[in-house]
């Protein structure tokens, strides 16, 4: 029964359920959760899932891959160009000195210079699973230490490549690498080393270009249909190319997605794409988080406990103290520096790929394979409950100061605008706000005019503003204002009632299309509303009027208090039926009592001394007008 893929499925998805609940209650990080999970079903406790987890981790490292191309999404071109300094200068040094110091270390315990290198590679690896789950989570990615930790775990996964490429190099020049039944030949392993530079080089091209004249062209035709399901799988095609490319010339699968993600940043697809993958990789995440737990080899520790702790420690505080030095290098406070140490001080999941391919090499024996595997999962086993010290026993005596002060240089800065629908009436609002410095985040169904206005110079995305995924994918927790103006009455109140059951501080601006549609809104709790004909036709009006000789000013003034009566009475009418004789006679009272203080409205100011003109010059065009008519 136990190998059942249905009863694994409710193994693993029972464990997280219970454990991640339980943590979370408790007020620590679902990835404890995940991996306490793991270690209860692993063969080593309960035995619900056995020697299978290996291949369980193989798969789910595919979260890890979908969590890089998410990430690359969120970075655009130029902020990436601008992060250079961080990533070449803090995560070149952590790793440089992290690989040196590991290797004098292992190299002073007796172990073989070569063994004593590879094992320094490893540890100089983190885990981007563990460290940026845990950031997003608790949303710290625009934090100090969220960037410092994000440049630093970037440098690892591209130097990684690097350190896989050297692996071969350790090994006598007629060795042979063993392939296995489940190994796939890459395009690059038996090219010379010119070739494998300009076979790199070309990955990285097609990818660049896929995003521009494939990926993109091919998600406006997917959109164009109109269907949910193919939007989904175009997303895991992305993915799943981008990532499959990397795997055959030899390369990260992981950084491949990374760099795709980076490539359709600028894309009107952007969000859709997140809101798509994101379910899909937390959920991968979790079941990766439970293999790691699930994988750590109780047998082994049992064995020679007192080494295999003592390497761990030794392994947690040399790494802790070079993220440390990194962070005093580069100028981060305290509290910054403790964060990007306890999260990033553990063996992350690329070292378990580094490892198996040095012991295909025979660079490492059995026994310092299975000691590096162990180290490695429990290291990251650790990471959360490190964490949750530092955080409520370390943190709060020295003070944790997480936010990067922005200059109030530009308004868009604090206004933090979401604008869905950009047809005819939105198009006009967002115009008047970028003209006035103000820029939104701007959403729209219709895939054909977002190209059109992309093409314009506007920063348009695509996505259905119905999908509460989507709307966190474009920034809703963090907005002030969100302004509908969509032109489908139905979609716009399912959006109204979506942000004001799950984000009712935000305040809404919503476009309506007429008098009853307003009323619906108005009983939805939706205070500022804009019926889409109401200005026009008083504009039309007022025109109208001053052909017949009435002054702009009076005009402007009857304008604003037409308005105002009408707001008045919209109000009072949304809470009566509209159906039958009683609402025919309270609107018939309404427009008696609106225009009857209206003409008081007009009589008082024309009787004012200013205004002596206007009546005079008004009763003389229409007295000529009447002649006119007369004759």
């Amino acid at each position: 029964m136990s190998g059942s893929l249905l009863f694994d499925a409710i193994v693993f998805l029972a464990g997280a359920l219970i454990c991640v609940s339980l943590a979370k209650r408790l007020g620590l990080s679902s990835v404890l959760g995940y991996l306490i999970a793991g270690v209860l079903i692993g063969p080593y406790v309960l035995g619900f899932v056995g020697e299978e987890g290996e291949d369980i981790l193989h798969f789910a490292e595919f979260g890890v891959v979908m969590m890089l191309f998410l990430i690359g999404l969120e970075i655009e071109p130029r902020n990436f160009w601008n992060m250079r300094k961080s990533i070449l200068g803090m995560g070149g040094f952590q790793v440089v000195v992290t690989v040196l110091l590991t290797y004098l270390l292992f190299t002073f315990l007796g172990f073989d210079w070569r063994v004593a290198l590879v094992i320094g590679m490893a540890v100089a690896l983190s885990s981007t699973a563990i460290a940026m789950q845990t950031i997003k989570e608790k949303g710290l990615m625009d934090t100090t230490f969220g960037i410092s930790s994000f440049s630093i775990l970037l440098f690892q996964d591209i130097i990684v490549i690097f350190m896989l490429g050297a692996l071969p190099l350790l090994t006598s020049d007629d060795h042979s690498i063993p392939v296995d039944d489940h190994s796939t030949a890459t395009l690059i392993e038996n090219l010379p080393i010119g070739l494998q530079t300009l076979a790199i080089i070309a990955s990285v091209a097609v990818i660049i270009l896929m995003g521009s004249y494939l990926i993109v062209p091919m998600l406006r035709k997917v959109s164009r249909a109109g269907i949910r399901e193919l939007l989904i799988a175009a997303a895991f095609l992305i993915v799943f190319a981008i990532s499959y490319l990397m795997e055959f010339v030899g390369l990260s699968p992981a950084l491949g997605a990374f760099l795709g993600g980076v490539v359709l940043s600028t894309s009107e697809f952007k969000h859709e794409l997140e809101s798509t993958l994101e379910p899909f990789k937390n959920l991968l995440l979790g079941l990766f988080f439970m293999a790691v737990g699930a994988s750590i080899n109780f047998i082994v520790i049992a064995e020679s406990p007192l080494t295999i702790g003592g390497i761990l420690l030794a392994i947690i505080l040399l790494k802790a103290t070079v993220l440390f030095l990194a962070g005093r290098l580069f100028k981060l406070k305290l509290d910054q520096k403790l964060l990007l140490t306890f999260s990033l001080a553990q063996v992350g999941e690329f070292a378990f790929v580094l490892l198996s391919f040095a012991f295909q090499l025979d660079i490492l024996e059995p026994e310092q394979m299975d000691m590096m595997l162990v180290i490695t999962a429990v290291s990251m086993s650790l990471t959360p409950i490190l964490s949750v010290v530092n955080e409520r026993f370390i943190l709060p005596k020295v003070g944790t100061k997480e936010s990067i002060p922005h200059p109030m240089d530009h308004i868009a800065k604090s206004q933090k605008i979401i604008l869905l629908g950009f047809g005819h009436f939105g198009s006009t609002v967002g115009r008047f706000l970028r003209s006035h410095g103000v820029e939104a985040t701007i959403l729209d169904f219709d895939s054909n005019r977002v190209d059109f206005l992309r093409k314009m110079g506007f920063e348009v995305y695509y996505g259905d503003a119905t999908r509460l995924d989507l709307l966190e994918s474009a920034g809703i927790k963090d907005a002030n204002l969100i302004i509908c103006a969509i032109d489908k009455p139905s979609v716009t109140k399912e959006v109204a009632k979506l942000v004001k059951e799950n984000y009712p501080h935000i305040e809404l601006m919503v476009r309506a299309k007429n008098r009853y549609e307003a009323y619906e809104l108005l009983n939805l709790g939706i205070e500022n509303i804009y019926r889409e004909t109401l200005d026009t036709s008083l504009a039309l009006a007022s025109d109208v009027l001053h052909k017949f000789g009435f002054r702009k000013y009076t005009l402007n003034r009857q304008v604003h208090n037409f308005i105002t009566y009408d707001e008045e009475s919209l109000r009072r009418m949304a809470k009566e039926p509209r159906r039958g004789k009683d609402y025919i006679y309270r609107a018939r009272q309404e427009l008696a009592q609106q225009e009857e203080l209206l003409e008081k409205d007009l009589k008082r100011g024309l009787m004012t001394d200013d205004m002596h003109w206007d009546g005079e010059h008004i009763r003389k065009t229409l007295k000529e007008d009447k002649e006119n008519r007369d004759m």
